[in-house]
């Protein structure tokens, strides 16, 4: 129940509806809409003006009742109207009444905050039930003053002012699993040291590239339909494309499942003759074996050999996780199935199942879209019983038993500014604090687009604060994690290019980085520590948003000096000073001369600085620090904990 604390705004208000109830029938009230973005529960930013739009009949009388106070204005000719409410403090609740000739909307529990837009791709859109202990962390969720809008995946050829949907939610224990993750833990801390509400604006899809995001104009298209237009032919000549290097790979185009006729495995009977099958290292994505950019089913065999006395006993089928679905047979019967990408597959097979001697397990692998395959750790690929384990990892037989031709055109999280149009433009008029970005996997998979990934980013992060409108806010984002398999020797690599161009975006104002080469995993690439993300997107923000005077980035870079064989590394943000995490020599190292031939490097810290060195290199000119797609030997940090960023001295082509 609600009262009125007002009594002349109150009666303000019921003479107003009053006199529009008693509108003659036959207005239609389907003409009044407010923007999507309002919605009960919502948070506004504190100390800015606030717009409030929507659209009503054609020169039609609205008028926006909030905190005691009537703001009026006048549908234009076009049906489009707006009001704008002056700056307020953080506080609440408010509730605002927005009365229009025929129609009035309610809106109640409204806070007064900051609002942080969420964007990017999976890893910001990675959600808190398929974190760290989501149980607990849900468990533990009601943070009433914690607000979650999530903008649907939609797209646009050309900007739109109409979000497609969305609703405010408040963390619970009931809404919390689907908050972002990264922006949930980032939005609990902040909490912790400004006691403020926070509006988590979450606008990001997963395995989007970051074109998709920007404006049309500023990836230098000034006339859209000419973008449009060479959009269509790009699609075009990338199906055309596609279909070519199949046809060289397979006879035919199988677009249903070869391997599957009215609900029956044919290829995954037991006596199957798979010889003619090619082989197939798993775990990995079948991306990375020569099929990239392939969607739909492939079928995997193996066949393992179990001693006598092993089949008296039921077994255990762990196959690690699979992207996406999966069903699995051993011997011809299907063991388990999963429809789960991010979940690790173990089935019980019944004894009655197995034999002595050969055993044949088949796994149908459903991809929808993205990577595709056997993916996990390959410590998780085994076959137990009796207590006897049978490694899985290493060749596979593989057959493709369909493919999904509409991955022959990239979706519209591929294309330039379509995602912008849709899910950033309809919201420049909601004022921000700042922005968190977690994106880049999606451009890192050559180096050409890794290093024209500066560009863009840049790009994106300038465009999205001139459009917004609110200054300089603080733009703050994720560094790759480490991800794949760690190499032996120094060598190229696209993410560490892409970690570079991210880097680069620092020469902004108001820019900081999280860096997470520490917190990866290498066999999955949405890593599951997200709460160690948001701590440390958090630390940025209390000083970039909050002028707080805190330690918010590891070691970044400075300059060099060379002497005849070594070379001394000086770094900003040492914080207390420069350590290893592990207190023992430094690793993730490497030096080169001018024959560009990187080696492993000796390094030592001498106080605020670093000298690095091999004696297999006697006059060095280059050097590189953690510069891998999955550096897991890197273990330079500064004492309050944060990891030293990744770099590299040469400007040398990879």
């Amino acid at each position: 129940m609600t009262y009125c604390k007002d009594i002349s705004y109150c009666l303000k208000k019921t003479s107003y509806l009053l006199a529009f109830w008693l509108l003659p029938f036959g207005i239609s009230a389907q003409t009044f809409e407010v923007a999507k973005i309002f919605s009960d529960h919502m948070v506004l930013q504190r100390d800015a003006n606030i717009p409030v739009w929507g659209e009503a009949a054609s020169s039609s009388n609205i008028s926006v009742f909030f905190n005691g106070k009537e703001f009026k204005t006048k549908a234009s000719p076009k049906g489009n109207w707006e009001v704008t409410l002056p700056k307020l403090p953080a506080g609440g609740p408010y509730e605002m009444s927005i009365v229009s000739n025929t129609t009035t909307v309610d809106f109640t529990d409204i806070m007064i905050g900051d609002v942080w837009l969420c964007s990017g791709q999976s890893n910001m859109e990675w959600v808190v039930a398929n974190s760290n202990n989501s149980e607990l962390e849900i468990k533990n969720g009601n943070h009433p003053n914690i607000r979650h809008f999530k903008v649907p995946h939609s797209s646009a050829s050309f900007p739109e002012d109409k979000l497609a949907d969305g609703e405010w939610e408040t963390a619970s224990s009931e809404t919390l699993g689907n908050f972002t993750a990264v922006g949930y833990f980032f939005a609990r801390e902040i909490q912790k040291s400004e006691n403020v509400p926070i509006g988590l604006l979450n606008s990001s899809w997963g395995g989007s590239r970051i074109e998709p995001w920007i404006r049309a104009e500023d990836l230098g298209f000034d006339d859209p339909e000419e973008m449009a237009a060479q959009l269509e032919a790009k699609i075009a000549a990338e199906k055309a494309e596609f279909i070519a290097q199949l046809k060289e790979k397979l006879s035919t185009i199988p677009e249903e499942d070869l391997g599957m006729k009215n609900e029956d495995a044919l290829w995954a009977k037991k006596n199957y003759d798979d010889s003619q099958w090619e082989a197939m290292e798993l775990p990995s994505l079948w991306e990375e074996r020569g099929w990239e950019n392939t969607d739909g089913i492939f079928w995997f065999r193996k066949t393992i050999l179990l001693p006598k006395g092993v089949t008296a006993s039921d077994g255990i089928l762990s196959l690690g996780a699979i992207d996406d679905n999966d069903q699995t047979w051993v011997n011809g019967h299907l063991v388990g199935s999963t429809n789960a990408y991010n979940e690790n597959r173990v089935y019980e097979v019944p004894s009655k199942y197995l034999r002595e001697g050969k055993n044949t397990i088949t796994v149908r692998v459903d991809d929808t879209g993205g990577g595709g395959g056997i993916y996990g750790d390959s410590g998780l690929m085994f076959f137990e019983a009796n207590k006897v384990k049978t490694a899985l990892h290493g060749d596979w037989k593989y057959k493709v038993g369909m493919i999904n031709m509409n991955a022959a055109v990239q979706g519209a999280n591929q294309q330039p500014t379509l995602l912008y149009n849709k899910m950033i433009h309809p919201i420049l008029r909601f004022p921000i604090k700042g922005a968190l970005w977690y994106q880049g996997e999606s451009n890192a998979g050559n180096a050409v687009d890794a290093k024209t990934y500066t560009t863009h980013f840049k790009t994106l992060i300038s465009s999205w604060r001139t459009l917004w409108n609110v200054g300089d806010f603080p733009f703050l984002y994720v560094q790759l994690a480490n991800f794949m398999a760690a190499e032996d020797h120094p060598g190229p690599s696209n993410w560490a290019l892409l970690r570079e161009s991210q880097s680069n975006a620092l020469e902004l104002p108001y820019t900081g980085q999280a860096v997470i080469i520490d917190i990866g995993e290498a066999n999955d690439i949405h890593p599951r520590n997200k709460q160690d993300v948001g701590k440390r997107l958090a630390l940025a923000a209390q000083k970039m948003a909050y002028n707080k005077e805190v330690v918010y980035s590891g070691p970044q870079l400075n300059k060099t000096d060379s002497s005849n064989s070594k070379i001394t590394l000086h770094f900003d943000h040492i914080g207390s000073g420069l350590v290893t995490k592990d207190n023992g020599p430094l690793k993730g190292f490497a030096i080169a001369g001018a024959d560009k031939k990187f080696v492993w490097a000796e390094a030592k810290i001498e106080g605020n600085t670093i000298e690095v060195w091999s004696p297999d290199v006697a006059s060095p000119v280059a050097v590189r620090y953690a510069w891998a797609d999955n550096p897991d030997k890197a273990n330079l940090y500064n004492k309050e904990g944060l990891p030293a960023s990744p770099f590299r001295t040469d400007n040398w082509e990879e």
